[in-house]
């Protein structure tokens, strides 16, 4: 086989997260490309944009963190994405998602397929398949896939129950979080340990490795039913917005370089803590930053 360009492929939405202290680029499979390119892995992004100001601002981020944009259509129609998301005393984050936006409308190209079928890694979620042009691009990209990892994104009103088990057919990982992962058991099975759900799920749609994320609690990771599981490691929260797509970065470049389940679960703890430690879902940061956090506080 051909040597692979790039190692990882994202695919989908590429975006504007509009929180009270300002606009932040997003997009859960950028923020996962944005850290993959930082922790060594080439990457490319798959995904449109508007022929706008804020299209061209989020190229020009990427460009400037080494990120190929040559695979980012232009929308002479449509608008560059935009979230308006708000921040809860807790934490949690509502995301008002605009539609119908430029990602709504990535076209299929040969050339696409190519590229994804020598790369390691195909990364998409499934919150770029709730319009249909888009949809079927990345059901055509995704029979092109060796790896493909799929990120559980439940936004109301933008799933239903036959678009996420589609997205689960043929996975080889999976990510969710613990309340993704228990509405998702429900529609089958009244399970009411999460080992027990996440297990149901591998064994329903045949998925290699199922990582739950439990935001300040840690996560854990099933591989072909053996389940480990992290308590995560504490830290001031800024804003949780993409730590989880950090998560994600973290265990596939610990995958990448062949490290063990216990070392990639520990690694990814420790990028989504410190991301969660920053405002928005790219900072600027030095991977040593990251090492300092699992040498110096212990995970809880």
């Amino acid at each position: 086989m051909q040597k692979a360009l790039y190692e990882a492929i994202c695919f989908g939405e590429i975006l504007w997260d509009v929180l009270p202290s300002g606009a932040k680029p997003g997009g859960a499979p950028m923020n996962v490309a944005y850290h993959l390119q930082k922790l060594g892995i080439p990457t490319a992004m798959i995904s449109r944009v508007g022929k706008d100001e804020r299209g061209e601002q989020l190229l020009q981020l990427l460009q400037n963190n080494s990120i190929d944009v040559d695979f980012i259509q232009k929308d002479e129609q449509h608008s560059t994405g935009i979230v308006n998301a708000t921040i809860r005393p807790n934490n949690e984050v509502l995301y008002d998602i605009v539609y119908p936006v430029a990602w709504d409308f990535i076209e299929w190209k040969q050339e696409l397929s190519d590229m994804v079928e020598k790369a390691r890694f195909f990364v998409y979620g499934s919150l770029a398949a709730r319009n249909k042009t888009s949809c079927q691009t990345l059901l055509k990209l995704r029979e092109a896939a060796h790896t493909k990892v799929v990120d559980i994104n439940l936004r109301p009103p933008h799933f239903n129950q036959k678009l996420i088990e589609d997205m689960l057919k043929g996975a080889d990982i999976v990510k969710l979080n613990e309340h993704e992962l228990f509405l998702i058991s429900r529609w089958y099975k009244e399970l009411k340990e999460m080992d027990e759900q996440v297990k149901f799920l591998q064994d329903k749609f045949f998925i290699p490795i199922v990582i739950v994320t439990k935001g300040g609690e840690g996560a854990m990771v099933c591989k072909e039913g053996n389940v480990l599981t992290h308590k995560g490691f504490p830290v001031k929260v800024a804003d949780t917005v993409g730590s989880g797509d950090a998560f994600l970065a973290a265990f596939l470049s610990g995958i990448f370089k062949e490290g063990d389940m216990e070392g990639c679960l520990q690694y990814a703890n420790a990028l989504g803590a410190f991301i969660a430690s920053k405002e928005g879902a790219c900072p600027a940061y030095q991977l040593e930053e990251v090492s300092r956090i699992m040498l110096a506080t212990p995970a809880v």
